[in-house]
């Protein structure tokens, strides 16, 4: 393993040179690392780049660390994963990205992961994007998230991107059965001319399903963000979205919130707010011997961390 892997696994999955339970290490395109579980059993997918990993009912309290990471430029890395989790099942699954570029080419991952959840089985998926490097080359995440949920299964998905990454793609779908419940909380910096698009859509199927939709997101810099979410309520289900955004410099964004109530008994709602930092936030932590940049550095922090 590279140090500028370990030094990446530090920052996107907490990596204390070497993991405990089950984990897959992905590194430029390739396993460096893999061990299975008595209760969750990962092997290679047969079809295409990627892991099959299944989670069986007995794992209770368990961690599975999946991280990819790209180290240099000139790599363009696919990877598909998919996961089946036993009824009753409760996981805490470690995903990330972590992309370093010195060099003047481009370098770019892609991970697919796909979720079947089984019936009253609880999972808290935990991913976190970082680029990092000095080369002019582009730093590219794009990850895509297919979850199925069936009845009263919970799906928890904590997403962060920390900074470094100058193009990503987010994409996050969603179908809920009966009983069935979605929280998901996105934290997405940007900055200098980065750009991030971010697309979400939750279809609640099953009587009594919900979802929960944060999404908490700073445009620094030139960058700019383009967010747009659906959230569809077929049934007697509940939906909530929210949308906060904070602007630095001459950042934009822009947000497209979407509600669709297919049932007279869809309570659905939507909350969006874009704006600057207040001044008297600045104001009060200056008093308290910040300078500005550090006053204005500790807001952003804390809105993000929400």
């Amino acid at each position: 393993m590279e140090k500028i892997t370990e030094e990446l696994l530090q920052k996107i999955s907490d990596f204390k040179e070497q993991f405990k339970g089950a984990y897959s290490i992905r590194e430029n395109g390739f396993c460096t690392g893999r061990q299975s579980s008595p209760h969750i059993h990962i092997e290679s997918k047969e079809d295409a780049p990627g892991l099959v990993i299944h989670i069986d009912s007995e794992a209770q309290d368990e961690n599975v660390y999946i991280p990819a990471c790209v180290t240099h430029g000139d790599v363009d890395d696919l990877v598909y994963n998919d996961f089946y989790v036993a009824e009753g099942a409760n996981v805490t699954i470690i995903a990330g990205c972590g992309v370093h570029n010195d060099s003047e080419e481009s370098a770019r991952h892609n991970g697919i992961h796909r979720f079947f959840l089984g019936k009253n089985c609880h999972v808290l998926y935990k991913e976190k994007h970082i680029g990092t490097g000095t080369g002019k080359g582009l730093r590219t995440i794009d990850p895509v998230t297919d979850a199925t949920l069936e009845e009263n299964a919970i799906l928890e998905m904590d997403t962060i991107q920390i900074g470094g990454v100058d193009r990503t793609t987010r994409t996050t779908r969603a179908t809920l059965a009966a009983g069935a419940r979605l929280t998901i909380h996105e934290s997405l910096l940007t900055e200098y001319d980065q750009t991030a698009s971010t697309e979400f859509e939750v279809s609640m199927d099953g009587d009594d399903s919900s979802v929960d939709l944060i999404s908490r997101s700073v445009a620094k810099g030139n960058s700019s963000q383009q967010y747009h979410s659906c959230i569809k309520g077929n049934c007697r289900c509940t939906g909530h979205s929210e949308c906060d955004a904070i602007l630095v410099d001459h950042g934009t964004v822009n947000a497209a919130p979407e509600l669709y109530a297919g049932n007279i008994d869809a309570a659905l709602i939507h909350e969006a707010a874009i704006g600057k930092i207040a001044g008297e936030q600045i104001i009060k932590l200056r008093t308290l011997g910040l300078t500005e940049e550090e006053a204005e550095a500790k807001i952003i922090d804390g809105f993000l961390r929400g």
